[in-house]
């Protein structure tokens, strides 16, 4: 991302659906990337933004204040970083719609993904949701409305019959609503330039986006995840701006967030965004040396020996496997000897864990709020702790008085 990128903008995207960081730490990660070269922030929101009045309910439990907003603003000036916020104004509504009060406005009753675009309700929602934004955002030069992925446009109710009139197309609804929130934007907010992802626009032939007046009203960004960009493989969309894309082009090459797309929360900065960080950073900054390098250190244990240990304890460990068998243990039968084979092991294994994990979940409220930490702590490192206090609980239990062997449900063999 240094200086040898051809882009003249290079912008790391914090897509905060779901785990959104702290303040505190974005405070410590945005001279990382002023220093990797980035030189602006594309910001998505989600229901990290503090909405108020009837919007009010799309704030997420631990949503940033308005002056959490502009301390945000404020860390990314001192960084020469410049804020792009981003808004879903059609696809990707998931933080919208899942509100009882606006599942109207789905374009399909069953999912909460798309907008209805023939709802009037519909553009003034995401109209003052911009207004929203704009308002804690003055002098934003670009809005990126988002509009990637607009998945099952069409197949509403509403649409269906709109299809069924004469010329009528998906590619027309769907320029028709990006025209029209393009529109709102320019109208309300003439300063700001509307972005708008690509995707849905590729493949649209040229002379109906010209005739449709969304080129003319934003710019678009390209979005693809492969190593090459190829502008002139996107559709006409990108022929026909290609001049203002290869002027633009906000496209990072610094990408840290994973796309949790649906409303429950998880690190964004998972194990996998770790190394990617890490991999760029080290290379500049040397191992350790970046904020966080600590979480990556011990997901990296986490992820890689948690699991097998357990794994190797319970299901290759010749004592366990023979002599406290799931057969012995759910009949709570075991030779004693054998206790002092197992039990040392399994005490040894999840006392070594277990401050492992405390170190780690430590580390992890630094970054995040508590209901993350607790999500990612419950999926990727308690069953496993669970499973070495269960072999130890049915041990404790196995090395009571032995039960009666005419105990029901207990298989004993015959003597001939």
């Amino acid at each position: 991302m240094s200086g040898s990128s051809p882009f003249k903008r290079r912008l790391v995207h914090l897509d905060l659906k779901g785990a959104p960081p702290k303040v505190s730490y974005l405070s410590e990660i945005f001279p990382l990337f002023h220093a990797l070269g980035a030189n602006g922030l594309l910001i998505e929101y989600e229901d990290m933004f503090p909405y108020e009045g009837h919007l009010r309910l799309l704030r997420a439990k631990h949503a940033y204040s308005p002056f959490e907003i502009k301390e945000i603003l404020h860390l990314a000036t001192l960084n020469n970083l410049e804020v792009i916020p981003l808004v879903q104004t059609f696809g990707h509504m998931e933080f919208v719609l899942k509100h009882e009060a606006l599942t109207h406005l789905r374009e399909v009753a069953l999912f909460p993904n798309t907008l209805n675009p023939h709802e009037a309700e519909s553009l003034a929602l995401v109209g003052a949701m911009i207004d929203q934004i704009m308002e804690l955002h003055p002098g934003a030069r670009w809005l990126h409305i988002g509009c990637d992925e607009v998945y099952y446009l069409g197949e509403g109710e509403a649409s269906r019959q709109w299809l069924q009139q004469e010329q009528n197309t998906k590619a027309k609804l769907c320029l028709s609503h990006v025209k029209a929130v393009a529109s709102h934007v320019q109208a309300r907010h003439p300063a700001t330039t509307p972005l708008v992802w690509d995707d849905m626009l590729r493949d649209i032939p040229e002379d109906q986006l010209s005739a449709s007046g969304v080129p003319q009203l934003v710019e678009p960004v390209l979005w693809d995840y492969g190593a090459d960009l190829d502008i002139h493989g996107k559709g006409g969309f990108a022929e026909d701006v290609k001049a203002r894309v290869e002027n633009f082009l906000g496209i990072s090459s610094l990408e840290i967030t994973d796309f949790m797309r649906y409303p429950t929360p998880q690190p964004c900065l998972s194990p996998h965004a770790w190394t990617r960080l890490s991999s760029a950073s080290l290379c500049r900054e040397g191992a350790g040396s970046f904020p966080g390098s600590d979480i990556l250190a011990l997901i990296t244990q986490v992820s890689l020996h948690l699991r097998s240990s357990v794994d190797a304890l319970l299901e290759r460990d010749r004592y366990v496997t023979g002599w406290f068998s799931p057969f012995h243990r759910r009949r709570k039968l075991i030779h004693p000897v054998m206790i002092q084979h197992i039990q040392p092991q399994a005490l040894s294994l999840l006392a070594r864990w277990s401050a492992l994990v405390g170190e780690l979940e430590a580390a992890l409220q630094r970054v995040f709020y508590s209901d993350t930490v607790e999500e990612w702590l419950e999926e990727n490192v308690y069953p496993s702790l669970q499973q070495l206090q269960g072999l130890l609980q049915d041990l404790s239990e196995a090395a009571g008085p032995p039960p009666s062997l005419a105990s029901p449900g207990l298989y004993t063999s015959q003597d001939p």
